[in-house]
């Protein structure tokens, strides 16, 4: 793709996320969600290739319609109460459609389907992209009408969430679903604790975001899609092998590592509201999810291919490693011990 053309999206991308982040007009909201669509489209479609031209179309048509509903949301809310402001979404009917829109975006159950198909068919660095970013905007209109949003709804749609995302990445072999699967799981983490804590959800997706940013950099560095080129990778750059080991396990979230201190924090923060049953059902639920992490950590650093295999054996790279990729990994893995830091400046 044209340079030129490349910035012009990305500076959309900035421009519609930074509109939709900082408007108080349900207006000026929905027309950055629509810059943001609009935007990330042809970065989407950049290869030509069909499976690529494919995942635009279902993008486009899964966010216009929840667009669509958006829209047809605030108006409803301006209809019963006179308010175009998005904190003041205190209509029933009007905050019932405005989930469903968001769950939508985000591509939360049950309108998930578009999210692994979409990721499957975009390259790593939209894939990237879509899961990061492009969740921000739908997130921060959750976090400013949550007060006012339907806990069990949220609640039901959250533990959905996590037990599909589990369940239906067990048996992928592209990475690239695995991710989105990994995506879907960690959104039902952020929705369940969205009306008791809204900050624990923007720490959830802030350290979601910079964990998955490290892992799609290295299978970008790597050039790896699937379970059995990432089993022949490791003689490519082994340190950053045995780095994404254990960046699969922070974002799995067992104890030392980063990805821990969100989900003890919303475990904890459920127990304090008298959601016990819910805390226990989410946490067995995300086992699930460790499970494919656990896979794909061991086809990382723990197997070594036999002799039979089909694949060349890849020689080692001269390619330095970027220092972005250094700076994540390190954060992915060793933010947890200044936990009360981060809690204090969020």
């Amino acid at each position: 793709m044209n340079p030129q053309a490349n910035l012009i999206f990305i500076i959309s991308l900035l421009l519609g996320t930074t509109i939709t982040i900082s408007s108080n007009h349900w207006i000026m909201a929905w027309t950055g969600l629509e810059i943001n669509t609009l935007a990330i489209l042809p970065l989407i479609s950049k290869s030509h290739h069909p499976r690529a031209i494919e995942a635009a179309t279902k993008y486009f048509l899964t966010q216009a319609a929840a667009s669509a509903l958006v829209l047809f949301s605030s108006m409803t809310n301006a209809w019963y109460t006179g308010q175009w402001d998005i904190t003041q979404l205190t209509h029933p009917t009007s905050s019932l459609i405005l989930t469903s829109a968001i769950a939508m975006k985000l591509g939360l159950v049950p309108f998930h389907f578009w999210f692994p198909e979409v990721l499957q068919g975009s390259p790593l660095t939209t894939g990237l992209l879509l899961s990061t970013m492009m969740k921000l905007p739908p997130i921060t209109l959750l976090y400013m009408t949550s007060p006012s949003l339907n806990p069990t709804l949220l609640t039901t749609l959250a533990i959905l969430s996590t037990a599909l995302g589990g369940w239906m990445g067990l048996n992928q072999t592209q990475i690239r679903k695995i991710l989105a699967f990994s995506s879907i799981s960690h959104l039902g983490w952020m929705t369940i604790i969205i009306i008791y804590n809204p900050k624990l959800t923007l720490i959830n997706f802030y350290l979601y975001a910079m964990m998955t940013a490290t892992i799609f950099l290295t299978l970008n560095t790597i050039k790896v899609l699937k379970l059995s080129t990432l089993m022949t990778s490791w003689t490519k750059i082994p340190s950053l092998n045995a780095m994404l080991l254990l960046t699969l396990l922070s974002l799995a979230g067992l104890p030392p590592l980063t990805g821990f201190l969100p989900k003890w924090l919303i475990i904890q923060e459920l127990t304090k509201q008298d959601m016990a049953p819910a805390a226990t059902l989410i946490s067995l639920l995300s086992l699930l999810s460790l499970f494919f992490y656990l896979r794909l950590a061991y086809c990382t650093t723990i197997t070594l291919p036999p002799h039979t295999t089909n694949h060349m054996k890849q020689w080692r790279t001269n390619k330095p490693t970027s220092i972005t990729i250094a700076i994540l990994t390190i954060m992915s893995v060793m933010l947890l011990p200044i936990s009360p830091m981060i809690l204090t400046i969020v």
